[in-house]
């Protein structure tokens, strides 16, 4: 069945101007999110007209974050050249800092807690040095483990809800891998490209999946959102009013899409680039798993 493309109806939830919006995540009744070179941290209360707060600035870029359980206004985050925690007065506790070592000048990327309460999250160098990139996950004592090398920009961690699969984009390479997952210890097995992107497509970057197991996909550079399903069948795409979405939030319960893009690189950046876009779909998401600590 080939897929169909719309041009849904897209309302411009906040106008942020933000150079990288990305790592829009659902947690409770809000929407968080980053912009990463300026390493802020927003949320959007759902239903609220006061627009976005910002909760958290750092130093260094921040990729994304999750929340960490049982601690209120507390969060994990991929930042900077590592993992740290970010306490609800905005205090950085750093757990590691592994891309110190990096031969290259290196930052963190995106990032998410999967359904066993470990967070994950990937790097990328400045430049974009060819298998600069790494894999990380951080165990529920802190501990931070090199899952992964020899990617590129590394995206889009996603999990089933039965955390027992892994999508993984390398976004400059054009491929979405798929790994099996072991619940107790994390480890990964079974490795296989799940699809490849050619050349004018656009480049894979935040990713979630749905309720019905789908994997939703910010195209970079596409303008576009994709809706795979787990044979890796295109079912749907939808069209985006920016050439750089970054990542994708199905809300838990309203049947919408969250979408971050960025204005970074943009000559001619549209009124929907560097913003939170929204738009009607037929899909929901669990909110976002909290890191669980200890």
């Amino acid at each position: 069945m080939a897929s169909a493309t719309t041009q849904q109806p897209t309302t411009l939830s906040v106008h942020g101007g933000y150079e990288l919006a990305e790592g829009g995540r659902w947690v409770g009744d809000r929407y968080i999110y980053v912009d990463i070179l300026t390493g802020r941290l927003f949320e959007l209360r759902d239903g609220a007209d006061q627009g976005p707060r910002q909760l958290a600035r750092l130093d260094v870029p921040l990729g994304a974050v999750a929340p960490v359980r049982n601690r209120p206004g507390h969060w994990i985050a991929a930042a900077g050249t590592g993992i740290a925690l970010i306490g609800a007065d905005g205090e950085v506790e750093w757990l590691d800092r592994p891309e110190d070592h990096n031969s290259v000048p290196s930052r963190m990327n995106d990032g998410v807690a999967d359904p066993a309460g470990r967070f994950w999250a990937g790097s990328m160098a400045y430049d974009g040095t060819r298998g600069a990139g790494s894999l990380y996950r951080t165990d529920h004592d802190g501990t931070v483990v090199r899952v992964l090398d020899g990617l590129t920009v590394v995206n889009g961690p996603a999990f089933t809800a039965d955390g027992t699969t892994l999508y993984l984009a390398d976004s400059a390479a054009g491929t979405i891998h798929r790994f099996r997952v072991a619940p107790d210890t994390g480890d990964l097995t079974g490795s296989e490209t799940f699809v490849r992107f050619g050349g004018d497509e656009g480049s894979p970057d935040g990713m979630t999946v749905d309720d019905e197991g789908c994997l939703w996909v910010a195209v970079w550079g596409g303008g576009e959102v994709r809706r795979y399903h787990p044979d890796g069948r295109l079912l749907h795409t939808l069209a985006v009013p920016a050439p750089q979405p970054t990542s994708v939030c199905l809300h838990p319960t309203d049947l919408r899409i969250l979408i971050t893009t960025a204005r970074h690189g943009l000559t001619h950046p549209t009124a929907g680039s560097g913003a939170v876009l929204t738009a009607p779909v037929t899909a929901r998401a669990p909110e976002t798993r909290p890191w669980r600590q200890g």
